[in-house]
């Protein structure tokens, strides 16, 4: 098995929250596998969204905006696969990671073509309707596409909102996420 550089995006700003947990099995699955983890914890950094200067890779960096992307992005230059895991926020990603996400468009112009081959979406929400998951679903299958990206996995996981409901009402998906890093 080819090992991988693998950078883990998080979307909550809840610390040790249910998507954290999702986050953390599916690091130790990929670790267990020897591969390479780096995790940015988006929610609880501070990255705008596109401002669309089209200064990209202009400044010496990706973004021209300074803030916490800049934290990021040569990890995403470095990546082979990236993996989001985020909490459902209205049908979608919350604005943090929605910022990095947006700020993937700096990559477009860069003098390097991303690494990435592969990306995963980890997801969980307060909503029991799968199909409330769509909406972010959809993103993420449209970025991948977009990127030429191989989906390998979408895990979403509904009926968790409290505070570490995933390890109660959850155990299969946590055990899913962790097969998951592991047979990445």
């Amino acid at each position: 098995m080819e090992k991988k550089r693998i950078l883990v995006i998080t979307g909550s700003p809840r610390k040790n929250g249910n998507s954290d947990l999702l986050a953390e099995a599916f690091i130790e699955g990929a670790l267990q596998a020897g591969h390479t983890v780096e995790r940015f914890d988006s929610g609880r950094k501070k990255v705008r969204g596109c401002i669309a200067c089209d200064k990209c890779f202009t400044r010496g960096t990706a973004c021209a905006v300074k803030d916490d992307f800049d934290e990021v992005a040569p990890l995403i230059a470095q990546a082979d696969t990236l993996v989001f895991s985020s909490p459902l926020y209205y049908f979608s990603f919350p604005a943090q990671i929605k910022g990095v996400i947006d700020r993937l468009y700096s990559f477009n112009s860069s003098p390097e073509p991303l690494k990435i081959k592969e990306t995963v979406l980890l997801a969980c929400g307060e909503t029991s309707d799968l199909t409330d998951f769509e909406g972010m679903a959809k993103t993420y299958e449209k970025i991948a596409s977009y990127l030429t990206w191989k989906d390998r996995g979408q895990l979403l996981v509904p009926g968790v909102y409290d505070k570490g409901d995933i390890n109660t009402k959850g155990q299969d998906y946590l055990k899913s996420a962790k097969e998951l890093g592991f047979t990445l």
